[in-house]
């Protein structure tokens, strides 16, 4: 069966009060692609558009070399292989957990068979659900069967309109690493909307960003995180995500392995797969000119100077290279830049809470 490997297309669709017109776009559909952009951006119309769920959209879609969308072709959702997770999950609430996979798998096309149902639904954790109405659900729990009827018709693209908007904190540290483990297990592509930065920094290879039915640019997720006016640093401010292997856990705490360097986490990675990321805020990082010996800090990563960028008056934006080539941000004021006589080129040691080092 072929993989669908990349997207090209040029879509408009006119609604009541809102127009998509997207202008040229094209990416690999490999890894996981966040739609991003503010409430109103066009985030969830284009999703529909690519799945063909309103007949009204105009343009070309091309996907995995195959025209879905022309001025004469219109293909339909059925035949685009794709699973689609809603935002309120849209299961039938006549039905129970059971019977709402079952309805997927019933409407697969002849000669292709579902997903492993038993092992599909131990991964996802709603073994013990299956005879439950899905009235009497949690909005995790509804969540979870939504994406398991997804994966059990065997999908080329997993599409996700804002999955986990309506969740409480847990269960969205929950469904995030169950995400991450689904999106490893199962090698699906992965349309994937939200406005939440956490969740692009978590999941996504790349990301769309889009304003006003346009899409503006299409940057990897380290290139999205490398300017210092990225849209996805929110009132934290700016953040860096480090790629690392995870380590056995040593005297309480949790290292993960960056090129030469050691990081240490207080919390134990959630995704427990060889290759992780952690999430550092520039406001979290310190800048010494010598390797402090007598402190409470144990994150000493050696790092240089590569761009000093000022944030108003008083304040800096450091962009620092990790001893690997990574990027890391850190935040100084004015005087302390002054005083350390901090410029670019300039080698010094980035300190780092290990509680503040997370997943």
């Amino acid at each position: 069966m072929k993989k669908y490997d990349r997207i090209q297309g040029d879509l408009t669709l006119e609604l009541d009060h809102f127009t998509l017109d997207t202008g040229p776009f094209e990416f690999p559909l490999q890894g996981v692609t966040v739609l991003f952009g503010r409430s109103g951006s066009g985030k969830s119309t284009l999703l529909r558009a690519i799945a063909g769920l309103d007949k009204r959209t105009r343009g070309f879609l091309k996907v995995g070399g195959v025209f879905w969308q022309t001025g004469k072709t219109h293909v339909k959702p059925s035949l685009r292989e794709i699973g689609f997770v809603f935002q309120d999950a849209a299961l039938f609430p006549h039905m129970t957990v059971r019977e709402n996979l079952w309805y997927g798998i019933n409407r697969l096309p002849k000669g292709l068979s579902a997903m492993d149902f038993d092992h599909l639904v131990d991964t996802v954790g709603i073994r013990d659900k299956l005879d439950r109405a899905v009235t009497f659900l949690s909005g995790g729990e509804r969540q979870r069967v939504a994406i398991a009827r997804a994966l059990l018709m065997r999908p080329k693209l997993l599409c996700m309109d804002e999955p986990l908007s309506a969740l409480d904190w847990q269960s969205k540290t929950e469904m995030l690493t169950l995400l991450e483990r689904l999106i490893s297990d199962y090698k699906i592509p992965v349309l994937y909307i939200t406005h939440m930065p956490a969740e692009v920094e978590r999941l996504a290879d790349r990301v769309v960003f889009m304003s006003q039915g346009k899409v503006e640019t299409i940057e990897s997720l380290q290139g999205a995180l490398s300017r210092a006016d990225s849209p996805l640093f929110d009132e934290q401010g700016a953040v860096s995500v480090i790629q690392a292997t995870a380590l056995p856990s040593e005297q309480g705490l949790y290292p993960v392995q960056l090129g030469k360097d050691r990081l240490w986490l207080s919390e134990a990675v959630l995704f427990e797969e060889n290759s992780v990321r952690v999430r550092v805020l520039a406001k979290d990082v310190s800048l010494a000119l010598s390797d402090p010996q007598a402190l409470s800090i144990i994150n000493h990563l050696k790092v240089t100077i590569v761009e000093m960028i000022p944030q108003g008056t008083h304040r800096f934006l450091v962009r620092l290279k990790l001893r690997d080539g990574q990027n890391l941000f850190c935040e100084v004021t004015r005087y302390s830049a002054d005083r350390l006589r901090l410029e670019p080129g300039l080698a010094v040691f980035a300190l780092i809470k290990s509680v503040a080092v997370t997943n």
